[in-house]
């Protein structure tokens, strides 16, 4: 996939420059082969092409302070749209996202929101980044290992080499397998990794519920002189 067609769609500048050479190189184009040609057979592929880097645009490099990991986008008509466990307004909320409301509502004492829309959280420097940015529509899991998945290795490297702080979410073993390069302040680095069962109802209550990743995070942010995130989300 080559810069130009990364001008095609919204994302940062903040992240353009580093990843130059990720949108200039071979694999790139392969997966933008891909694509076109899924497009080209009349599938439909979520979310639209705008907001591929949905998630790069809404949080610059600079500004991340926290990651959280998903693995693809919801493939579900109206569901995806960029950013990881996040659904448009008007859309049911999925049980995945329920339950990290319960979540919230344990540690923080939040009640859980009336819709699914975390862009809030993305805007306040929270990177919702999926390891794969594009799906089939009914077909989950139909982008795996097309090339995705090293460009959001890329992403995250970036992220963890940067000199400030930040708190990384890993919820599942797919998650915490894809960031185990991040360097923790256990390991002798400078960010905090906080690791729990992913919060899907299959899991969550293995480990995921009582887990207080959200104040933890706050409590980390704080002591490193940085803002906390306001985990509200308006009802608007």
């Amino acid at each position: 996939m080559s810069e130009a067609a990364a001008g095609e769609v919204r994302l940062h500048e903040s992240w353009r420059t580093p990843l130059r050479e990720e949108f200039a190189s071979p694999y790139m184009a392969s997966l933008r082969s891909f694509l076109l040609g899924e497009k080209g057979k009349g599938k439909r592929i979520f979310p639209k092409g705008g907001e591929w880097f949905a998630a790069l645009d809404l949080t610059p490099l600079d500004k991340v302070r926290v990651v959280i990991l998903g693995q693809d986008p919801y493939h579900g008509l109206g569901q995806a749209h960029g950013l990881c466990f996040s659904v448009r307004h008007g859309t049911q909320v999925p049980p995945s996202l329920v339950n990290i409301y319960k979540e919230l509502e344990s540690d923080l004492g939040l009640k859980p929101a009336r819709h699914g829309f975390l862009e809030h959280w993305a805007k306040q420097g929270v990177l919702l980044l999926n390891s794969v940015l594009t799906v089939e529509m009914g077909r989950a899991a139909s982008h795996r290992e097309r090339g995705w998945e090293r460009f959001t290795d890329a992403v995250i490297r970036l992220v963890a080499a940067r000199p400030d702080p930040v708190v990384f979410m890993l919820w599942g073993s797919y998650a915490q397998k894809k960031a185990a390069f991040v360097r923790s302040v256990e390991q002798g680095g400078h960010h905090l990794v906080l690791k729990a069962p992913h919060p899907s109802p299959l899991s969550a209550h293995n480990g995921f519920f009582g887990c207080r990743h959200f104040s933890k995070a706050n409590e980390f942010l704080v002591s490193r002189g940085l803002e906390p995130i306001d985990w509200t989300l308006p009802d608007a």
